[in-house]
C-alpha cells in the first residue's frame, strides 16, 4: 500500500493539490481540521437515525442515482484522476468504471441482505439471524486509487443503512471534491438526508478524529503498515471496529509447464502498471529454475518497449511516480538490492518527458500559482535478479521494481511467496492442474487473493479484496464483504405456550 501521507499535500494548514503530471500546483484549498472532523461526523450520526429506518430498496435508490452521475461524468473524473495521481487515460478510465461497477453491484445488495433460519432445538421456537445498519463508517483512502476505494465501502455503505465520513488522501483533494459534489446532487434528488455522506478533505488531525471518535462505527482505512499499527489498537480501545487494508508485497510464480508468452504479459502489466503504485502490483517474480532466463529475457524485451511518459499522450503506458519521495525510495531501494547481491538486468533510470498539449489543464497552467510545484518524476520500470530473499525484498517499496527469485521445487516455491510479511495477493502461471490446486490449497499460497494464470492486479468488484498477515485482515467490495458494514443480531421467536429452555436446562 501507499507510503504514509500525514503531511505530504499540506503546508501552512492548507491543502496543495499537485499533478505528479508536471510537479505543478493545481490548486489550494483550506485543510479540514478536527473540529470540521467532529462536525462531519455529527452531521452523520444524526443522518443515521433516520436512514437506518429507510427501505434498504430505497437506498439503493440513492446509490443507483450515483451511478448514472458517474457514468455521465466519467471523462472528466478520469481526467481528474489522471492530473491528481498521474495514471494513463486507460487505467484512470478503469478506475471511475470500478465505481460504477460498485454502485451496480450495491444496487442489487440492496434487495439481497440476507438473514438466516436455523433449526431451534426447542419446541416451537424459530431461531434466526437479522442483519442491521451499523452507524457511522468512517473511510480513509490513499492516493493510488483516488476515487474507487471510497466507491467500494460508501455505495456498500448507504445500500447497508450505514451513513459515511471521508478523509481523502492529501495528495487527491480534487478527485474527492468531484465525488462528493455527485454524490450531494444523487442525495439531492433522491431525498436522502444531507448528513448521509460528509466529505472532511484534511490531513493528520481530520484522521485522528475518525480513528478516535466513538460515533464512527467501522473505521475502513488504507495506507502503511505503520499507518495501520497506530490506528487498529485506538480503535480497538473504544471497541470500534476496523477495515484495514494495508501492505501488499505480491509475488508471483512462474512454473515450468506456465505458457511464458502469457505469463510474460500478465507479469510486465502487473509489474509496470500504474508505475507500480497499486497495492497489488507484483513486486517478487518466483520462477523455476529451468526457465529463468527465457522469463527474464522476455520481460526486459517488453521494458525496452514500454513507452513512459505523459499518461494524457497517446500510447503512453507507465505515467509518474505520485511525488520525488517515491522516486527517492525506487532509488534506495535499487542501491540496497546492489548491495544485498542483487544485479540489475533493465531499468530503475529517471527519465526526461515531453508533456502533451495542455488541452486537460495538466501541463503547463498550475491553477494559482508555481510556489510549492515539485519536480515531476518518470523512471524506466526497473528488472533486479536476486540470489535470494534477502532483506529489500521483504519490504514493499511503492515503484515498478520487480525482483527475480528463483526455485526448484513447488514448495520451495509457495515458501518464498509466503515468507514475507505481508499477505495481499499472489499468483501462479502454469498448466499442472495439480500445482494449480496446491497453490490455491490451505497449504499453499497465504494470501487473500490467489489466482491462476494471470497477474496479481485486476481485481473484479464481485470478489472480496483484501489480504492476510500485515496486510491487515480486511475485505471490501464484493462476495459477502456488506457484512462488515452492519450488525448481526440472532433472534429466537417462542410460539409456543410453554418455556422450555436450552441443552435441557431445568429452572422453576
Amino acid at each position: 500500500m501507499p507510503p504514509d501521507e500525514e503531511t505530504a499535500g499540506e503546508t501552512g494548514g492548507g491543502l496543495v493539490a499537485r499533478t505528479p503530471v508536471t510537479g505543478g500546483v493545481l490548486w489550494r484549498l483550506p485543510a479540514a481540521g478536527e473540529a470540521a472532523a467532529e462536525a462531519a461526523v455529527t452531521a452523520a450520526a444524526e443522518a443515521f437515525l433516520g436512514w437506518r429506518t429507510v427501505p434498504a430498496p430505497r437506498r439503493g435508490a440513492l446509490v443507483k442515482r450515483l451511478g448514472e452521475l458517474l457514468t455521465e461524468h466519467q471523462e472528466h473524473l478520469a481526467d481528474l484522476v489522471t492530473v491528481e495521481a498521474g495514471k494513463i487515460r486507460s487505467e484512470a478510465l478503469g478506475e471511475v468504471r470500478e465505481m460504477i461497477d460498485i454502485c451496480e453491484f450495491a444496487v442489487g445488495l440492496s434487495r439481497q441482505l440476507y438473514g438466516r433460519t436455523m433449526a431451534s432445538e426447542r419446541p416451537g421456537h424459530r431461531l434466526s439471524e437479522s442483519w442491521h445498519p451499523l452507524g457511522v463508517v468512517g473511510v480513509i483512502s490513499a492516493f493510488n486509487f483516488p476515487v474507487a476505494v471510497w466507491a467500494w465501502n460508501t455505495a456498500v455503505a448507504l445500500v447497508c443503512g450505514d451513513t459515511v465520513v471521508w478523509k481523502p488522501s492529501e495528495l487527491t483533494p480534487l478527485t474527492a471534491l468531484a465525488c462528493t459534489a455527485l454524490l450531494d446532487r444523487a442525495v439531492a434528488e433522491t431525498g436522502a438526508p444531507p448528513g448521509v455522506h460528509r466529505l472532511v478533505p484534511g490531513g493528520r488531525e481530520a484522521g485522528a478524529r475518525l480513528v478516535d471518535d466513538p460515533r464512527v462505527a467501522l473505521l475502513s482505512a488504507t495506507g502503511s503498515v505503520r499507518m495501520g499499527r497506530e490506528v487498529a489498537p485506538r480503535v480497538a480501545a473504544r471497541f470500534g471496529r476496523c477495515l484495514l487494508e494495508l501492505g501488499g508485497n505480491n509475488a508471483a510464480v512462474v512454473a515450468p509447464s506456465a505458457d511464458l508468452d502469457l505469463a510474460v504479459r500478465g507479469i510486465v502489466f502487473s509489474a509496470a502498471g500504474t508505475a507500480g503504485q497499486r497495492c497489488t502490483t507484483l513486486r517478487r517474480l518466483i520462477v523455476h529454475e529451468d526457465i529463468a532466463d527465457r522469463v527474464v529475457e522476455g520481460i526486459v524485451r517488453a521494458y525496452g518497449n514500454l513507452p513512459v511518459g505523459d499518461p494524457f499522450a497517446a500510447g503512453t503506458l507507465v505515467g509518474p511516480l505520485i511525488s520525488p519521495r517515491a522516486g527517492r525510495a525506487m532509488a534506495d531501494a535499487l542501491a540496497r538490492a546492489v548491495a544485498e547481491g542483487g544485479r540489475v538486468l533493465a531499468g530503475g533510470e529517471p527519465l526526461p518527458v515531453r508533456y502533451a498539449a495542455d488541452e486537460k489543464g495538466a501541463a503547463g497552467g498550475t491553477g494559482n500559482g508555481t510556489e510549492g510545484s515539485e519536480e515531476a518524476v518518470y523512471v524506466r520500470p526497473a528488472v533486479v535478479r536476486m540470489p535470494a530473499q534477502s532483506a529489500v525484498v521483504r519490504e514493499e517499496t511503492f515503484a515498478p521494481l520487480l525482483y527475480v527469485l528463483t526455485y526448484r521445487t513447488l514448495e520451495e516455491a509457495v515458501a518464498l511467496q509466503n515468507g514475507v510479511p505481508q499477505g495481499l495477493s499472489s499468483s501462479i502461471f502454469t498448466r499442472d492442474q495439480r500445482e494449480a490446486e496446491r497453490f490455491l490449497a490451505a497449504d499453499g499460497s497465504d494470501c487473500g487473493i490467489a489466482n491462476v494464470n494471470i497477474g496479481t492486479s485486476g481485481a473484479e468488484i464481485g470478489g472480496a479484496f483484501g489480504g492476510e498477515k500485515e496486510t491487515g485482515g480486511g475485505r471490501e467490495s464484493g462476495s459477502d464483504a456488506w457484512k462488515a458494514y452492519m450488525r448481526r443480531a440472532t433472534n429466537t421467536v417462542n410460539y409456543s405456550d410453554d418455556l422450555p429452555l436450552a441443552q435441557g436446562v431445568s429452572f422453576l
